[in-house]
């Protein structure tokens, strides 16, 4: 994984935190990145090239006009005054790749002083076993800080630990051996068709980055939320509170326009098409 910074700009070390999406259902994760970049009016400093994200190109996202600026599969933004850096993922990466990928990310991340990785991201909400809808939607965690995954400051937000998330379970622990660099269990993986319930978890793309960025001893904290496909901007907008809560930001300090703290990004206005013809009505 190549980092490019564009001319003229520089990476802050002061910029410790990375946040970014971890891709699955929805892309909750990538949504709430958008929002938070747009909302912190983050500058872009740069992009990162991996061989295994597949290639894409489309026109500046976040506007307030479209001024015909490419936007590329990874990029790298910066707002110093949040101390964060964050990076938006636009195309998937190449299927049975993931693991490399995470490795590759990992890396990046550890050369360039990052001492905390935030990854936003969904889950189908069909796998959801225990439904409790009595607090509104809830976010889910997952932490590096202890071993069982837990962490006092999200328990102190109000947050659960994904109770799937177990170190021990044959999948979960795979994982940890291929981002150690041990590859000599390949064997007790099993095949996509014989994946069992429980499997499901391991096998989203979150897992793969949080089990390669812990192996660099980075501090790593995941934040879910249930979801299903279709108009997921609520989601987003939920997702990307919990992870100003996590860093301790206040969206009312972002100077939004639509409800006094978030930044709607110019991509969003065709993000789920056009609005209908209303003269066929």
């Amino acid at each position: 994984m190549e980092f490019v910074i564009e001319r003229g700009k520089q990476a802050h070390e002061e910029c410790s935190t990375l946040l970014l999406p971890a891709l699955s259902i929805g892309n909750v994760g990538q949504l709430a990145v958008d929002l938070l970049v747009s909302s912190m009016k983050a500058e872009r400093i740069g992009y990162l090239d991996d061989p295994f994200v597949l290639p894409c190109v489309g026109n500046d996202a976040y506007g307030p006009i479209p001024c015909g600026e490419l936007a590329l599969p990874l990029e790298a933004y910066q707002s110093s005054s949040s101390r964060l850096t964050l990076l938006q993922q636009r195309s998937p990466v190449v299927k049975g790749m993931m693991v490399e990928f995470a490795k590759h990310l990992a890396n990046f991340a550890a050369a360039s002083g990052k001492k905390h990785v935030v990854l936003l991201s969904s889950l189908d909400f069909g796998k959801w076993q225990k439904i409790d809808m009595s607090s509104g939607m809830q976010i889910y965690y997952v932490s590096s800080t202890n071993p069982d995954g837990r962490d006092d400051h999200c328990e102190q937000l109000g947050w659960e630990k994904l109770q799937e998330y177990n170190p021990a379970q044959r999948c979960w622990k795979y994982l940890s051996t291929l981002a150690e660099g041990n590859t000599k269990l390949e064997s007790n993986l099993p095949f996509e068709d014989e994946l069992e319930e429980e499997d499901y978890y391991p096998s989203l793309p979150f897992a793969a980055l949080f089990s390669c960025l812990k192996a660099k001893g980075l501090k790593v904290t995941c934040l879910l939320c249930y979801c299903s496909e279709g108009d997921n901007i609520q989601d987003a907008f939920h997702l990307a509170e919990a992870a100003c809560k996590l860093l301790g930001l206040n969206p009312h300090a972002f100077h939004g326009t639509e409800s006094g703290s978030w930044v709607i990004p110019l991509s969003w206005q065709t993000v789920y098409g056009p609005p209908p013809d209303m003269s066929i009505f």
